[in-house]
């Protein structure tokens, strides 16, 4: 994957472009979906990135990784693509929660962490979630946008990353759990 796709939507973000910069930053990303490119390489193992809690603590997604599969997603409140895989996500948790962490990665683009803590209350989003206030996980893990899914083994590995509001996650999760 180029650098010029890899988290186009948090880099422009960067730049100060706000709605713009994630609309620029989707389209790139439909690019990416049709070089079949999304994220990172299957195989990559899982880094850490300094994140933090929706209370504002520092937090660390390599707390994460290494004991079970994760399914990681990285999502706004804002994000139709999110809303759509939301009722996927919430199937998922409840039959595999057991056995695969799930983790919500908040990005930060128009987002507060009070926002994202009112949205997880009000549609009873049962799993972790973290903020990504420096885009230090978005990096970490080349998120090309929102609704970005990242599926690691028990290892740490990513067996699958996805994009979009329809996402097969219950066959990422079988292979992640060895299936």
């Amino acid at each position: 994957m180029t650098d010029r796709v890899r988290g186009a939507a948090f880099r422009v973000r960067g730049a100060g472009f706000g709605v713009l910069g994630v609309a620029l930053g989707l389209a790139v990303a439909s690019q990416a979906l049709a070089q079949e490119t999304i994220g990172l390489e299957k195989g990559t193992q899982a880094q850490g990135a300094a994140v933090q809690t929706l209370d504002g603590q520092p937090a660390d997604l390599a707390t994460y990784i290494g004991k079970t599969p994760v399914l990681m997603e990285f999502w706004a409140t804002w994000c139709p693509n999110c809303a759509e895989l939301e009722p996927t996500m919430k199937a998922m948790h409840t039959k595999y929660g057991t056995k695969v962490t799930f983790v919500g990665v908040a990005v930060s683009v128009n987002e507060s962490p009070e926002r994202v803590k009112l949205y997880v209350a009000k549609h009873e989003i049962p799993w972790a979630q973290v903020f990504d206030k420096k885009g230090n996980a978005s990096g970490a893990y080349d998120a090309p946008a929102t609704s970005y899914v990242v599926v690691l083994d028990k290892d740490g590995k990513v067996v699958y990353t996805g994009l979009g509001g329809k996402q097969d996650l219950e066959s990422a999760i079988k292979k992640a759990l060895g299936g």
